[in-house]
């Protein structure tokens, strides 16, 4: 599962994982369970339904499979699955009761939407191997993480027998497993390290599982402030470089002698911004998980530069 706080670009993450893992002759299931579409965007590809679909080769081989969960169409699935309901489920559907039962109790959306996902974890060939060697769960944000993947063990609590209690006791074992993992996706910035480090927490002290950090949208380093005190002693040569550049004169009033300041103010702050990534990885580092990182696609989240992401975690034995 993969979660992060809103911008963080968990969503691209989520499928950069899923084609790294997807290496030769395996397949990985690719979910999404906030109704965005943002999978069907990235690859672009016509909107999910509600079936497994392929989309995509990984840069292994691996083939991605992609499922948009519908919590409606869920609650039928779970329907039919438990008390065999057939027609009736539909003609339930009709008069507006699936919709009533998904919104007057918010968390049964989420045990459907966990639930489904879970079965697809689960599911095995004829032949008795599982029908996905990976699934990645493209998570709702780390705000509400904890919340949505713990609301099975609340469930199993409020329904002590049946169908239903036993669903989602079978839930959470999946959930709670050795192998499952929530991956947590941040960026150096303050708040969204902060929630990483309150999202880490909270999983922890529920006995959810905690996988890695990923670290997106970095950018190389250039200056550090050692390098721009030193670029301030040297103010006459920058001028001079600028000038043979053909930037203009290099004197005093000259347009390159003129460009000098603004330089070095966008030097100053590009240091600065490399001394507060340098303490957030700190913090990040002491969350005593493993971390990777994932470099800033100059043009934008598409799927060229997905299938980049995907090559990253690779060489960087994520998908191992």
């Amino acid at each position: 599962m993969v979660t992060g706080k809103g911008g963080t670009g968990k969503t691209t993450v989520a499928a950069a994982l899923a084609l790294a893992l997807a290496e030769e002759g395996k397949r990985t299931l690719l979910v999404e369970v906030e109704g965005r579409q943002g999978i069907a965007q990235l690859f672009e590809t016509e909107a999910l339904p509600y079936e497994e679909r392929k989309i995509a080769v990984g840069p292994g081989g691996g083939e991605v499979y992609a499922l948009a969960v519908d919590a409606e169409k869920a609650l039928l699935d779970y329907l039919q699955m438990f008390y065999k309901l057939g027609g009736a489920g539909r003609a339930l559907k009709r008069i507006g009761a699936i919709d009533f039962a998904t919104t007057i109790a918010p968390g049964v959306r989420d045990v459907l939407l966990t639930g489904k996902v879970c079965e697809a974890a689960r599911r095995r060939t004829r032949a008795g191997g599982f029908v996905y060697d990976a699934v990645v769960m493209d998570a709702p944000p780390t705000g509400r993480i904890t919340r949505f993947l713990g609301v099975n063990d609340q469930v199993a609590g409020l329904a002590r027998v049946g169908p239903i209690h036993n669903q989602a006791q079978a839930v959470m074992r999946v959930l709670k497993s050795s192998e499952t993992a929530v991956h947590l996706v941040t960026l150096l910035e303050e708040m969204p390290v902060q929630e990483t480090v309150d999202g880490v927490a909270e999983l922890r002290a529920t006995g959810l599982p905690v996988g890695c950090v990923f670290v997106n949208m970095t950018r190389p380093a250039v200056l550090d402030r050692t390098a721009v005190r030193a670029a301030e002693e040297s103010r006459t040569e920058i001028a001079k470089a600028l000038s043979r550049a053909g930037l203009g004169g290099a004197r005093r009033g000259g347009r390159a002698e003129q460009l000098v300041d603004p330089l070095l103010r966008q030097a100053h702050e590009h240091a600065e911004r490399l001394a507060l990534e340098g303490e957030l990885r700190s913090e990040i580092a002491g969350l005593e998980l493993p971390a990777y990182e994932l470099e800033l696609l100059a043009e934008g989240a598409d799927l060229p530069g997905v299938y980049l992401l995907a090559g990253e975690l690779r060489e960087q034995g994520v998908a191992r």
